[in-house]
């Protein structure tokens, strides 16, 4: 085969694509220039591997090896994503999309028997950076998202989904539940950059995953009065970017109080936005996680209420609105137990982070793999996988398609480059 047949190969070869020179990092919005050239880069290297490609519904891109008979049904499907937060980091999404090509080219090598169909899956918005909604290609196929409210759903400039489906090919009248696409997979496994530093303390390069913690996303818009920066006097104003500020820490202490709770503050947006203008409103978005739902809805009450407390001393009042929520996600049992027994030494680990296998979990057997990050940062330019683990995390997900593309009972050989 011409291609490359390592995973640092195939990631060298989209290395400059989507590079964000103010952010630093990468910003690999859904269906910008950036995406499409992926998308485009993804289909070639299936292309290559002579599977079949299609696109479905909601513009997950599918690249299939077909099981015995030309068959679909049942297939073990693998795959991730490749857009990106803004200024993210070079491996979340693409490590998953390069393992898994590499994957097939392991499992060629080997003349692996597949008595089962075979697909690799490239799911869009999983970062939901451009529209707001995380995982949103997972969500529409499995039916967790309306599709009429997701049509209404615009980026920072205004686009909308249906704009942006439209340059990506992609009819976005079709949208929603795929029970076609969904009916296929027999079992579904996700390999993913690790976003902590659980790998790194353990000193493994790969680990399964047992657990998605809860996570949900709130807009809290803190609404005051518009006014002239230079013609209105400090003690004749209500102004909600300050009151902001107070929320932003008060988000903080409110998480601290809470044993396991993860709250964030990444986003601010002060409308009109002009730097001689008090603003009239600013949005506020909050992220908050943790393994207890009630938990983690009774942290979101919290904070809404201190809130209101803080803004209503600055003479403005908040709103609280509900943007996204993913209950805890636990990965089925036997799949995981599965992949212990092909990777006896992988330990196992839980993610702080969303991914498009939680979203699965609800409908298919879903299980994770996640390859050692060594600075155990994610979502900023300073994510890193070592050369070593990424091939090491390709051969072990390559082992793992093994023994679920065969149906017989005898051991998987093992995979040349996995420790």
């Amino acid at each position: 085969m011409s291609h490359p047949s390592t995973v640092s190969g195939l990631l060298t070869d989209v290395r400059q694509v989507g590079r964000d020179a103010r952010r630093g990092g990468y910003s690999r919005f859904t269906y910008s220039d950036a995406d499409l050239e992926l998308r485009e880069w993804f289909v070639a290297e299936a292309s290559r591997r002579s599977l079949d490609v299609d696109v479905d519904r909601n513009g997950a891109i599918w690249a299939w090896r077909p099981g015995p008979g030309g068959s679909l049904e049942d297939a073990v499907v693998t795959g991730s994503h490749v857009d990106s937060v803004p200024g993210g980091g070079e491996f979340d999404g693409p490590l998953g999309i390069a393992s898994a090509l590499v994957a097939v080219d392991h499992l060629d090598a080997s003349g692996a028997r597949l008595d089962r169909p075979l697909a690799v899956v490239l799911f869009p918005e999983e970062e939901g950076a451009r529209f707001g909604q995380a995982c949103l290609g997972s969500q529409l196929m499995t039916g967790a998202f309306d599709p009429v409210a997701a049509l209404d759903l615009r980026d920072v400039d205004g686009v909308s989904l249906a704009e942006a489906l439209r340059r990506g090919g992609i009819d976005p009248t079709r949208l929603g539940r795929d029970d076609q696409a969904l009916s296929r997979i027999g079992a579904f496994v996700e390999l993913h950059v690790e976003q902590g530093r659980g790998l790194i303390d353990l000193g493994q390069p790969v680990a399964i995953a047992s657990s998605i913690i809860g996570h949900g996303l709130w807009r809290l818009t803190v609404s005051g009065e518009g006014n002239h920066a230079g013609a209105t006097a400090m003690d004749h104003r209500r102004d909600p970017l300050v009151a902001a500020a107070a929320v932003i820490a008060l988000v903080r202490d409110a998480a601290r109080e809470v044993p396991g709770a993860r709250a964030t503050v990444g986003r601010v947006q002060p409308i009109p936005g002009g730097t001689n203008v008090i603003a009239s409103r600013v949005d506020v978005w909050v992220d908050v996680r943790h393994d207890d739902d009630q938990v983690a809805r009774s942290l979101v009450s919290t904070i809404f209420d201190r809130a209101r407390r803080a803004a209503a001393l600055e003479g403005c009042d908040v709103t609280l609105t509900e943007q996204s929520y993913g209950g805890s996600v636990d990965f089925d049992p036997t799949l995981r137990d599965r992949l212990a027994a092909v990777l006896p030494e992988a330990p196992i680990l839980r993610s702080g982070a969303g991914h498009d296998a939680g979203v699965l979990a609800d409908v298919v057997p879903t299980a994770m793999l996640f390859t050692r990050n060594p600075t155990g940062i994610s979502h900023s330019p300073e994510e890193q996988i070592e050369e070593a683990d990424a091939e090491s995390g390709a051969a072990a997900l390559a082992d793992v398609l093994r023994d679920l593309l065969t149906l017989d009972e005898a051991p998987p050989a093992s995979t040349p480059g996995r420790p």
